[in-house]
């Protein structure tokens, strides 16, 4: 199981390169099972998730061709066709979704073309519950026939599913994303209210307009989609992912250095950038791309609350966490969307961090320096989060399990690498 060694210390200074977006990347791989046609993806990640992605597609009988990297992307992203000329098996088996949460995003899809659809309840990061209830609960709204036995969803409907107003009691990203796909291939139509407005759900949606679905409300609370017999084929760029940018953008301030990212849209960053500018970091949205500078700054702690978009983002919490050990002051990091995503805490604190949790909050008061020390990761984002700290951290710092980082960031090492830091992969 491979590891990653960091000297910290080192203030980043250079350009990143931002590559497309995991979570926009995989349920628009998934709306490839919605048309016979082939779906052409520019700007595609080259991630683990995306190749559990693939593999399960191919299972179930998509044609994947990989064009190689695209010319003229910022990030290098390759470009992949997926041609699903007939759906060849229904089943999602366990040994591919128990890998990934966004598995479940093909039961939608499958469910619309097919009539049938039988998926594993999923995987994923151990970052605390994240039923599935909400996406089936819905889909029986549409008419389907819904069961769960032997750890599988079992779903069935009679001919087509039909057009229902869905009213989601909590926003939720995925099950935005796999009701809307459904609703394409429906018959009538379909409103979703308390839909996930994040930009992976708008970005899926303008796919899906290009393919022939008829949307309205795109980056709304509200979506109406009138459904078609059938969608075509389309070619569409992966926006750029915000996360992977807002990471290194915590980079560079968590080493008081300064760096561009290359491709980041601010926009989408928003409610990031307003608390790093809150913190005393620099923040410009430049021609060449997302200038971050904390250089000879100050940095200090300020009261975060995740909440969906176009609040702060809880994929950014345990990032941010670090930062924040690094600062003069107090902060306080309140978690409302997930209720077990503190697990980076104990290895923050093993590197000298001085944090204590109540409820779904942590306190985080700053110290004057890290130190390396031997830390595990349990999830992606805490993962990143023992990066970061790595890189401000006095010594060396290995970290374990990093195969989780490998989900999520693409070229990790060689984007720190190229601004300055001693970072070094460690095979097994």
């Amino acid at each position: 199981m491979d590891s990653i060694r960091i000297r910290g210390g080192i203030p980043l200074n250079g350009v990143i390169p931002i590559s497309g977006a995991k979570n926009a990347a995989l349920p628009l791989m998934a709306a490839t099972l919605l048309s016979a046609e082939t779906l052409t993806l520019r700007n595609l990640p080259h991630l683990v998730d995306i190749t559990t992605m693939a593999n399960l597609l191919a299972s179930h009988g998509v044609a994947l061709h990989m064009n190689g990297n695209a010319s003229g992307q910022a990030c290098g992203g390759r470009v992949l066709e997926l041609t699903t000329a007939a759906i060849t098996n229904t089943t999602a088996h366990y040994d591919l979704v128990r890998k990934m949460r966004a598995s479940i995003l093909v039961l939608g899809p499958i469910l619309a073309r097919e009539g049938k659809a039988r998926v594993s309840l999923p995987g994923g990061c151990a970052i605390g519950a994240r039923p599935v209830d909400l996406h089936l609960k819905a889909l029986e709204q549409m008419g389907a026939k819904i069961s769960i036995d032997g750890g599988y969803v079992d779903a069935t409907v009679d001919g087509r599913l039909k057009g229902a107003h869905l009213v989601f009691p909590q926003v939720t990203v995925t099950g935005t994303e796999n009701l809307l796909m459904a609703a394409t291939l429906a018959d009538g139509e379909t409103i979703i209210d308390n839909a996930a407005r994040e930009p992976e759900v708008a970005d899926l949606a303008n796919c899906l307009i290009a393919m022939g679905a008829e949307i309205e409300g795109v980056g709304s609370s509200r979506l109406v989609v009138r459904g078609k017999d059938a969608l075509h084929g389309a070619t569409h760029a992966v926006l750029p992912d915000r996360i992977e940018a807002g990471s290194y953008a915590v980079a560079a301030a968590i080493t008081r250095g300064s760096v561009t990212l290359q491709n980041a849209d601010a926009a989408q960053m928003s409610a990031l950038i307003k608390v790093l500018i809150a913190a005393g970091v620099e923040v410009e949205d430049r021609a060449e791309g997302l200038w971050v500078s904390a250089a000879g700054r100050t940095i200090k702690g300020v009261d975060v609350m995740t909440e969906p978009h176009p609040g702060f983002p809880t994929d950014m919490q345990a990032q941010v966490m670090a930062l924040f050990a690094t600062a003069e002051g107090a902060s306080m990091m309140t978690e409302t969307i997930f209720e077990n995503r503190f697990m980076h805490v104990p290895e923050l604190k093993r590197m000298g961090a001085d944090i204590n949790i109540h409820n779904n909050s942590a306190i985080v008061r700053g110290v004057a320096k890290l130190s390396g020390a031997p830390v595990m990761a349990t999830d992606l984002r805490a993962s990143m989060s023992l990066v970061l700290a790595a890189l401000a951290a006095a010594g060396e710092t290995t970290i374990a399990r990093v195969y989780h980082l490998d989900r999520g960031y693409e070229r990790l090492e060689q984007k720190l690498a190229a601004c300055g830091a001693d970072v070094e992969r460690l095979r097994d």
